[in-house]
């Protein structure tokens, strides 16, 4: 693992750029936070990995509703493609800050020219956790941001179960056994299976947050007291 200097990598869910149509209000205050916090030192470079978000589930669930027995690869291209659409919604509007194309495949050779380099999904059976974990593992970073619209992981579902804790700290071990190991397109976990065993053994740290709560990620930037999940070796 080679360090490319003092590199931050984001994971976003898609629900917090596109939760059902692109969340106009956020992106407009994101870019500008982001602006911001580029300016403050000029040694910082950002990777923004982008989910699917309601896209990806809509149109899965199309899918699945007109053709039940369509394939899990099937399903997982429809959801790598509604990435797509998101993180190319973002690099355009991030501009100049973000000159190379939206990266597909962060194994390939590609170009990181600018502040902020872009991905998105890569093919079946990976998601962009899996993405990001590959990312900051390439290019030197030790913890991955990730924005989601779930301010901590929960012990237990809180949609189901009014009674579910949210927690401060976790290890890797403690959060397979709530996530599971298989990776299912679409599936609605905090951090993937798949990208969890690679996080886990490469002994990345993992900060899971609000991704529309700016000024809590103001703090996690700046190492101040937050609201979120550490999931750490």
């Amino acid at each position: 693992m080679k360090s490319h200097g003092n590199v931050t990598v984001f994971d976003f869910g898609g629900s917090i750029v596109a939760p059902d149509k692109p969340d106009v209000a956020f992106l407009r205050r994101f870019i500008k936070f982001m602006n911001r916090w580029l300016e403050d030192d000029l040694s910082r470079r950002a990777i923004m990995v982008v989910g699917g978000g309601g896209a990806a589930r809509a149109w899965q669930g199309a899918v699945r509703e007109m053709a039940p027995e369509t394939p899990h690869e099937s399903l997982d291209w429809v959801g790598v493609m509604a990435t797509r659409l998101n993180a190319e919604l973002v690099r355009t509007l991030l501009g100049s800050l973000c000159p190379d194309p939206v990266v597909t495949d962060p194994t390939a050779d590609f170009p990181f020219s600018g502040r902020v380099l872009m991905a998105a999904g890569w093919k079946p059976g990976f998601s962009t956790d899996y993405d990001a974990v590959v990312l900051a593992e390439r290019f030197g970073a030790d913890r991955i941001l990730m924005l989601s619209n779930i301010a901590q992981v929960y012990d237990d579902d809180p949609k189901k179960n009014p009674a579910a804790k949210p927690l401060d700290r976790l290890t890797w071990d403690e959060y397979r056994i709530m996530a599971g190991s298989e990776w299912m397109p679409g599936a609605n976990v905090p951090f993937d299976p798949v990208a969890t065993a690679r996080a886990s053994k490469a002994g990345l740290t993992v900060v899971a947050a609000a991704g529309s709560d700016l000024e809590n990620l103001e703090a996690i930037l700046a190492g101040r007291e937050f609201i979120g999940t550490i999931i750490s070796p």
